[in-house]
């Protein structure tokens, strides 16, 4: 049996859930965007109330490990990581994109499932569907963080800071359907509709219910994170802007 608590932070939406055995049992998700420092830790309070759990019985806590907003990802790696320490508990990373892939994929194929807790299973399969899944966090200007996967989550094209325009993904474009979501996907609409092959999700946003299923097969693979020295995957380093203060240089 495992009890997993889920914190995704590295979009505007800040999201958390809590699993056993990979069904969801509880789920939470901000409405208005970036409000993770004012409403993370009361969700996680809510979660354990509605499913009258105590800390102490989980098993692991599971964090979406970037790439993403630099400062959602500190909030929810170090929420992650004090719950980790004051519990000891193990810590499980989950890349945020291969998280979105696979609720891309859900929302597709979803039709064959009830219910979010069903989510279908990743193993080694052959690809029903045909398409491929380009999940997109939305980097400022037309600049977004984005991978490509296939039906069975295996990533074909790498994570990458990518500035979006007309030729942006033509190859792949030219011989696949390719779905695109997220953030990013919303203000890239426009540049690549015009090709036969991009098909955009509406209204996708990355959730915790997504992490379940990636973070439970890490747990029984015992595959976990160095508490002290694990840090965000921020694809790019961070850089302050100027303060507009009068007097200060």
């Amino acid at each position: 049996m495992s009890l997993i608590l889920a914190i995704e932070t590295a979009t505007p939406v800040c999201s958390v859930a809590l699993a056993r055995k990979g069904e969801i049992l509880s789920l939470r998700e901000s409405s208005p965007p970036n409000a993770h420092s004012s409403v993370l830790t009361v969700f996680i309070e809510e979660l354990f109330r509605e499913a009258s759990l105590r800390y102490v019985d989980l098993d692991a806590i599971s964090v979406s490990m970037g790439p993403g907003s630099y400062t959602g990802l500190r909030i929810g790696v170090a929420t992650a990581k004090g719950l980790c320490y004051a519990l000891d508990k193990p810590l499980i990373a989950v890349p945020t994109l291969e998280a979105m892939a696979l609720g891309m994929r859900f929302k597709v194929q979803g039709s064959r499932f009830k219910a979010y807790n069903q989510i279908p299973k990743i193993g080694n399969r052959k690809s029903e569907i045909g398409d491929l899944f380009c999940p997109m966090i939305d980097a400022r200007r037309m600049e977004v963080y984005c991978a490509v996967y296939d039906d069975n989550l295996t990533e074909i094209r790498s994570t990458a800071a990518v500035i979006v325009d007309e030729h942006t993904f033509s190859d792949l474009l030219a011989e696949y359907p390719v779905l695109f979501a997220g953030n990013g996907a919303d203000k890239c609409r426009g540049i690549l509709s015009h090709q036969p092959n991009a098909l955009f999700i509406q209204g996708f946003s990355a959730s915790a219910r997504f992490m379940i299923p990636l973070a439970e097969n890490r747990f029984h693979d015992n595959r976990f994170e160095n508490l002290a020295y694990f840090e965000p995957f921020y694809l790019k380093d961070f850089v302050a802007g100027k303060p507009n203060v009068k007097g200060l240089k």
